[in-house]
């Protein structure tokens, strides 16, 4: 089913002092959407003067929540909330998007137990809204045209490793991010991204199993329908090769060949945001794969 939109749109957005934060509202802004409220525990949020300087802004779950309630019967009634909140709060902030009688924008991992997807599922039916997930490499070109390499070739097994290495310094571990039961730990706050897209392209998982796996790194293989991978995640700084320069190391090979995709990131949201709009957005069923993977994973 193809949702359509009206012209102007009104958004809040919850986790507004995050990092992935300013992406969505560049995506906002780009959209044609008014930001009306956001909402964060810190206040280190001045990024709002550069889009939306007339934005409300709350401190206080509460206050928010009062005031988001508030506008439903006005003019000025939320469509979109946009969530960028730590990953173990994203259920919950579906949720009351979905209560508030608007649709959620979400962060990856949608939530960290597949199980709350039934959940969410029944959520939205009862409302009758939606819930989005941001996977933004599936917009990516490069990506996409990879896509359309593996399906020209049915019948193909391809051979892939990765390797991602995202160095971190100690606020990490004492952040949200280091704290697993908040994060879901590395294959959730790293991996997702990266599994997500390897099913997307490759197809759907036959089997996965675990190397190693501790606080800053994840190693092991994932058979998909058309790919053999093997795949390697890391935030520990000494794993980056010798001779690196940036802080994070991207490498995919492919039968060999390195396949290079390290441009073209910075409008993935706004592409994001710009399908939702246009009726083609990804739901709980474009999410669930990943999920049922790293869970599995975790497991393992």
């Amino acid at each position: 089913m193809v949702h359509t939109y009206k012209k102007h749109l009104n958004f809040a957005l919850m986790g507004a002092a995050g990092y992935i934060a300013p992406r969505h509202l560049e995506a906002i802004q780009a959209s044609g959407g008014k930001l009306t409220a956001a909402m964060d525990p810190s206040d280190s949020v001045g990024i709002l003067d550069r889009y939306f300087p007339d934005a409300q802004f709350f401190t206080s779950f509460e206050r928010f929540e009062r005031f988001v309630s508030k506008q439903k019967e006005t003019e000025q009634s939320i469509d979109f909330v946009s969530i960028c909140s730590p990953n173990h709060l994203h259920d919950t902030h579906c949720r009351f998007a979905l209560t508030n009688n608007a649709n959620a924008i979400c962060e990856k991992p949608l939530v960290l137990m597949p199980d709350n997807l039934e959940r969410l599922r029944q959520s939205e039916k009862e409302a009758g809204k939606k819930i989005f997930c941001i996977l933004q490499l599936r917009h990516h070109e490069k990506i996409i045209q990879l896509k359309e390499r593996v399906n020209q070739n049915p019948e193909k097994r391809f051979t892939v490793n990765l390797t991602y290495i995202t160095s971190r310094g100690p606020w990490y571990d004492i952040s949200w991010k280091g704290d697993e039961t908040k994060s879901g730990g590395i294959l959730f706050n790293i991996g997702i991204h990266f599994f997500d897209m390897l099913l997307h392209v490759f197809g759907p998982m036959k089997k996965c199993n675990i190397d190693q796996m501790t606080s800053h790194s994840a190693s092991g293989q994932l058979t998909c329908a058309q790919a053999d991978i093997n795949w390697n995640l890391s935030t520990d700084r000494s794993q980056l090769p010798k001779n690196s320069t940036k802080p994070t190391f991207r490498e995919i090979t492919i039968d060999g060949e390195a396949f290079e995709f390290s441009d073209g990131f910075t409008d993935l949201h706004t592409k994001s945001y710009q399908a939702i709009l246009d009726g083609q957005g990804f739901g709980l069923d474009d999410v669930a794969p990943s999920l049922l993977l790293v869970s599995q994973l975790k497991q393992s």
